[in-house]
């Protein structure tokens, strides 16, 4: 498995990933329309070439000469936020995750982080492979993202 630094040009092949893989992720979590619209809302090609623009990382990865999942980070003060960190579910339990979080950590060193942060759905089954991490929870939150949506978290955190 291979990750790369997604340029510009890529950006595409994150909201394809994204669009694959949500529905298996949160089909039992959150509604259809609250899917299509947080897909919509985050996962545009425009929306992520704005974050790229502003400072956001999103590293691709690959296996088998097939692209199969991404992360997606931000410097947050003295903290790294992972906003994104997917992986397609015929390649979940290979490592891949796990592979995508270490290059998280890889650069939260690197920018000299204290802390790395993010956010799961409070349902989300992958809270227990950030729990497998070492990640521990910051604390619970409810987002209202609108439209009458919302998003109700762990907010976790990993000290690096």
């Amino acid at each position: 498995m291979d990750i790369r630094l997604a340029t510009a040009v890529e950006l595409p092949i994150l909201e394809s990933l994204a669009r694959e893989i949500w529905p298996h992720t949160y089909a039992d979590i959150i509604t259809t329309e609250q899917m299509d619209f947080m897909l919509n809302w985050m996962y545009s090609t425009e929306t992520l070439i704005t974050q790229q623009k502003d400072g956001h990382e999103f590293y691709i990865l690959r296996k088998d000469s097939t692209d199969i999942g991404f992360l997606a980070i931000e410097q947050a003060g003295d903290e790294l936020k992972v906003n994104k960190v997917y992986v397609l579910p015929t390649a979940q339990g290979l490592g891949a995750g796990k592979k995508l979080m270490e290059k998280a950590i890889e650069r939260a060193k690197a920018k000299q982080c204290t802390y790395i942060f993010l956010q799961v759905n409070r349902a989300n089954k992958a809270k227990f492979f950030y729990d497998k991490l070492g990640f521990t929870i910051r604390r619970e939150e409810k987002f209202d993202i609108g439209l009458g949506f919302f998003m109700v978290d762990y907010v976790m955190e990993l000290n690096v």
